[in-house]
């Protein structure tokens, strides 16, 4: 039997090698900073042109590398860090297997350009494909200066892959603020398709995250800080009045590497408990410390996951750190039943010196006189008296001619509940007053039809006639907006205006009109008439949290988004009562709808009740 196993070239074995490095744009932009930040760069450029598919440059000022060393970096499992495997267990560096740039070089034209300091030249080299096709000398600076263009030219079903330019944008952004959080001592310029969209200069960590998402962050953090002899926990965590309902702004570093840790996140869910909604998460920049030979980074291929050897005992050291910061910032709400709050010194008096009162009497006063005179020359006090008293007796002309009637009971009203909603506005007379609606428990409508009843849940009823009317405005481009009489003065961090102006033009067709959008701050001078003004900030946090997590491309997609979340923001909610007015309507508006039986979630509206099923109930 003739041999059939052969050794693969090794421009194929790479290629495999980068279908586990490489997913993506972000994914080599992940790898070229971590380079750049192990060759002790303290300035780093990011230069990106469509959404990364076409270049990918990264540029530092660090170490460089010599003429020898450059060559040699593109070889398969050619490194610097480790010698040996017993280095695998204490390591320092960002990368250490040597397979990153051998990857990319394998699916992208690559140029390299880089020289150490005290040498006149550098080098420059060209890989297309594993091939090399020049290597020349170049004067530059001291640095390294890496540019990736068209990847996945040689792998057209991968690139086929690949999203739209804005979900990569996403993608690479997140990348980028993982690798600038964890460095702040490092300054980042990130700039797409020539303009400049991050200016990180060299700060501490608080100030590094006010860069990134915006002004307003620095009223969320609250500062964890702990020193044990198994871990060092620093950084912030945000205020239980800020969780969101998307899981954006979580982050966890260990020894300054980003990991996904669900095990250590499940300590600081269980920390807030209480403190925030079911379904809200709150937001966490944390840094941890420990001995790099008591954790296992190389069990992933992009080193996300860590491995580590206490996990019960970290888990319960955060917890009990992120409790202890809430309650010592007073985020936590206490009670002290043996302090009598009415015995504190207000704040503003803490600092001042106790002076005693002063009494002054009158000593001529005579309240029997007609005309007086005090000695601060004031004078009337028993004619101002007697003025202010005149017509006191008009209060009871016409009581007599009341006291004679006999008491009527005939205008009396009860108290009832108080309808909170009602849903549709207008004039509802042209509803028939004898309704076959009636609400149960603040949550469903049951009204009846030929072959029984059908219980309706409002809620849901409601959000799919809401999102059919806002997919109708959108497609149709004729919504309604009313102009607010004085514009609202938005924040959002830098990341969230991106989506914005993404979602701008679909927004515009519901209702919504903006203003500027400069910064960090967006104007809106126009909301859709369902929509309150105090509800426009949290429905476009909401929206913008939406659009993040589904990460969304296309306009289709996107109005799906847009739709759904407007929809369930401004439906009615379970608790409301409904005039009999409102039910009636919400039940002919929901039969009307294209699709009436499931809400824009898939979830079921109505159930049927036939006459049938009640009369098996009596046998």
């Amino acid at each position: 039997m003739a041999d059939i196993i052969k050794l693969l070239p090794d421009h194929v074995a790479n290629q495999i090698a980068a279908g586990e490095v490489v997913q993506r744009p972000a994914s080599v932009i992940k790898e070229l900073l971590e380079n750049s930040i192990d060759a002790s760069s303290t300035s780093i450029k990011l230069i990106i042109k469509d959404g990364g598919k076409a270049l990918i440059q990264v540029v530092d000022d660090g170490v460089g590398m010599s003429a020898t060393d450059a060559r040699l970096s593109f070889e398969r499992h050619a490194t610097s860090k480790i010698q040996t495997a017993e280095d695998l267990f204490n390591l320092n560096t960002k990368g250490f297997r040597g397979e990153a740039l051998a990857s990319i070089a394998a699916i992208a034209h690559v140029e390299m350009q880089t020289k150490p300091e005290g040498i006149e030249v550098g080098t420059h080299i060209k890989i297309e494909g594993s091939k090399i096709l020049s290597q020349e000398v170049i004067a530059m600076p001291k640095g390294t200066s890496m540019a990736v263009k068209n990847l996945f030219f040689n792998i057209p079903a991968r690139r086929n892959f690949l999203k739209s330019n804005q979900v990569e944008l996403r993608h690479i952004t997140d990348e980028f603020h993982r690798v600038a959080l964890a460095h702040p001592a490092i300054a980042f310029h990130f700039y797409n398709n020539g303009s400049e969209v991050f200016n990180l200069p060299k700060s501490n960590y608080r100030q590094r995250i006010v860069n990134i998402f915006g002004a307003k962050a620095n009223q969320k953090l609250v500062p964890v800080d702990e020193d044990t002899q198994v871990v060092k926990i620093t950084g912030f965590i945000n205020k239980p009045e800020f969780a969101k309902k998307s899981r954006g702004e979580q982050f966890f570093f260990v020894n300054n590497r980003f990991v996904k840790s669900p095990y250590l996140h499940h300590a600081i869910i269980s920390a807030f408990e209480g403190l925030i909604k079911s379904g809200s998460y709150p937001g966490y920049f944390l840094y941890l410390e420990v001995d790099p030979g008591s954790i296992d980074i190389n069990i992933h291929p992009t080193k996300t996951e860590v491995k580590f050897d206490d996990e019960h005992t970290l888990y319960a050291i955060l917890r009990s750190t992120i409790k202890h910061s809430l309650g010592q910032f007073n985020v936590v709400p206490a009670i002290d039943f043996d302090q009598d709050q009415n015995l504190e010194t207000p704040y503003a008096y803490r600092d001042k010196d106790m002076v005693l009162p002063k009494v002054t009497v009158d000593a001529g006063f005579n309240p029997f006189q007609e005309k007086t005179q005090n000695h601060s020359g004031v004078q009337g006090y028993r004619r101002d008296i007697n003025a202010k008293s005149q017509g006191w007796e008009s209060m009871y002309i016409g009581l007599e001619s009341e006291v004679g009637k006999d008491d009527e009971f005939s205008s009396v009203r009860f108290e009832s509940d108080v309808i909170t909603g009602s849903i549709f506005e207008g004039n509802q007379d042209n509803i028939e007053s004898a309704s076959t609606t009636f609400q149960l428990r603040r949550k469903y409508i049951v009204t009846t039809i030929k072959s029984g009843m059908v219980v309706i849940d409002q809620s849901r009823a409601h959000q799919r006639v809401l999102y059919e009317k806002f997919l109708k405005n959108i497609t149709i481009k004729e919504a309604v907006s009313q102009q607010l009489l004085f514009p609202l003065s938005l924040s959002f961090s830098k990341t969230d205006i991106v989506v914005l102006k993404e979602i701008k033009e679909s927004l515009t067709t519901i209702g919504f009109i903006f203003g500027t959008m400069d910064g960090e701050t967006v104007q809106v001078t126009g909301v859709p008439p369902l929509v309150a003004e105090s509800e426009v900030s949290m429905i476009l946090d909401q929206l913008v949290s939406d659009c993040q997590m589904e990460v969304v491309g296309d306009n289709f997609s996107q109005t799906d988004i847009l739709s759904k979340t407007l929809c369930k923001t401004l439906s009615v909610k379970t608790g409301e009562i409904l005039d009999n007015a409102s039910q009636i309507a919400l039940v002919n508006d929901l039969f009307a709808c294209k699709e009436s039986m499931v809400s824009p979630f898939n979830k079921p509206v109505y159930i049927t009740i036939t006459e049938n099923d009640i009369d098996k109930k009596f046998i």
